[in-house]
């Protein structure tokens, strides 16, 4: 295929999406056909381009030097692709169905709701599909932008506060990517993703004291060391979409936002926005000879070991259901970045694996909350006794997430846990150890928090009265086929994960 099609990959999204907003439709139903239609087409396109991959990249412009916008797609960008192309159509179908409860007379809101919908679409492929550290850059801010109006949206005076913090963490961690971005375009080859960095490592040593005709051993030290410390700049800045500690303050506010969007900003869009910005600098531009066993790799694991325990913490002392799931979600996108910083091919595989399977089971569980709480407005986990018999479809889809982010066997999060703790054993790393402790931990606490919803679903407490529960019942088909999607995914992935540990390998190994 031309390299001219991962523009018009973007361009359909983008401007299909903004044409919402103008387009007369006679009916709310034409809308949503025309916005799924849009969507479904964007992901069809994505999908052939993964499998007639263009032999070039598509040059769009030059600004100065280096810093050019260029769109390419490796085995990496081939993942993450894969992953938003397959679930923002089931995504936006089950937002049909739910954007009815949220928004019953402002029909010109609800069309800027689903225009910025599908422009996020867009971008997000644009971060999938950058070529070069720059391009992710653009599209990686691009994104906090046109997420604002979803975040927002109800204008309430929490959707508000949580939007500006949004904004302030999210252009904070901005400036410490655009140092980075600096540094590596200063001292790099380019600033293209090149599998094993763009960093000559050998010559490391020249990048500061050039100037000087002989260069100690302590002057070696320095130079590496610096872009060691600019690593940890990406790290945390790329780091605050990916929610580490202590900069996810964000992501549970983020919650009042409708749950279709909570659901991509927890499972699919902005979170693994900067969890695949962290892996592509990590593996593909500073490159993990320099930075293995060094404070660049020790002091991130340190925080991320700590995140997965916090997040799961925080999880269990949380009652409202959107909240605990985001709390849930800042803890396995630590697992995503315990794997990356493991830095070995099987590290990498752990990564991915997770990046993947998480994005399926979380976003699962988020819809079903949603569909419990425009079904029944129960918010709170103590509100939902008896609930499991009048909602079955619901809750047997959330019975199946819960189990598969506890990883359990025969389930797809066992398969990326186990994926993960392998790597860290034959790191043979100190720290990589205290990382299998930590998933063990963190697996016995998504236990608790988990499966106090799904007991309470099932066997309500003493006292219940079942008239109380009499008028639910599941809801519309439009949320159900996500749900049975979902839970099918969950277990193939679970049984048959053969296929997909040998794709995820053959990236980690450069082969893709």
């Amino acid at each position: 295929m031309s390299s001219l099609w991962y523009a018009i990959l973007i361009l359909i999204p983008v401007i299909g999406g903004l044409l919402v907003m103008r387009i007369p439709f006679k009916s709310r139903n034409a809308m949503c056909i025309y916005v799924e239609v849009v969507t479904v087409l964007t992901s069809v396109l994505s999908f052939a381009l993964m499998l007639n991959r263009p032999k070039q990249a598509l040059h769009v412009l030059t600004f100065v030097g280096k810093f050019s916008i260029d769109f390419s797609m490796d085995g990496m960008g081939m993942v993450f692709a894969a992953l938003i192309s397959f679930l923002w159509p089931l995504a936006t179908l089950y937002a049909f169905d739910y954007m009815k409860h949220e928004v019953t007379e402002n029909s010109c809101r609800e069309a800027t709701f689903f225009a910025f919908y599908v422009v996020t679409f867009g971008v997000t492929l644009g971060i999938a599909n950058a070529g070069n550290l720059l391009t992710m850059y653009v599209f990686y801010e691009m994104l906090t932008l046109v997420t604002v109006p979803l975040i927002i949206f109800s204008l309430s005076r929490e959707a508000t506060l949580a939007t500006r913090t949004y904004l302030y963490y999210s252009l904070g961690g901005a400036g410490f990517g655009f140092i980075t971005l600096v540094f590596l375009g200063n001292y790099g080859d380019s600033l293209d993703f090149v599998r094993g960095g763009i960093l000559d490592y050998d010559s490391v040593k020249q990048l500061v004291y050039v100037s000087q005709s002989t260069i100690s051993g302590a002057a070696s030290t320095a130079s590496a060391n610096l872009l060691r410390f600019i690593y940890l700049f990406g790290f945390f800045g790329f780091g605050v979409k990916a929610a580490v500690c202590p900069l996810n303050s964000w992501l549970p506010k983020a919650g009042v936002a409708p749950t279709p969007v909570t659901a991509l900003l927890h499972a699919v869009a902005v979170v693994k926005s900067g969890a695949f910005a962290i892996l592509r600098i990590t593996y593909y531009s500073f490159g993990t000879e320099l930075l293995k066993e060094s404070f660049a790799q020790f002091v991130p694991m340190i925080i991320v070991i700590f995140t997965i325990i916090y997040g799961c913490s925080q999880a269990v002392r949380e009652r409202h259901i959107k909240r605990r799931l985001a709390y849930s979600t800042i803890s396995n996108l630590s697992y995503i970045l315990f794997g990356a910083l493991i830095m070995t091919p099987a590290g990498l595989v752990g990564a991915l694996s997770h990046m993947l399977f998480h994005g399926v089971m979380k976003i699962c569980s988020f819809f079903c909350a949603g569909a419990v709480i425009t079904g029944t407005g129960k918010e709170y986990v103590y509100e939902l006794d008896g609930l499991g018999k009048k909602m079955p479809v619901t809750f047997a889809a959330f019975t199946v997430s819960s189990f598969a982010l506890m990883g359990v066997p025969g389930l797809c999060g066992f398969i990326s846990k186990w994926n993960l703790a392998k790597a860290a054993v034959l790191s043979d790393q100190p720290l990589a150890f205290a990382g299998v402790g930590a998933l063990l931990i963190s697996a016995l606490l998504t236990a608790i928090y988990m499966l106090q919803i799904v007991i309470r679903a099932y066997f309500p407490h003493q006292g219940f009265r079942p008239a109380t529960v009499e008028k639910f019942h599941d809801p519309g088909w439009k949320m159900l086929v996500p749900f049975a999607i979902f839970m099918i995914l969950m277990t193939g992935f679970g049984l048959f994960s053969s296929p997909v540990t040998a794709l995820l390998t053959a990236v980690a190994g450069g082969g893709l």
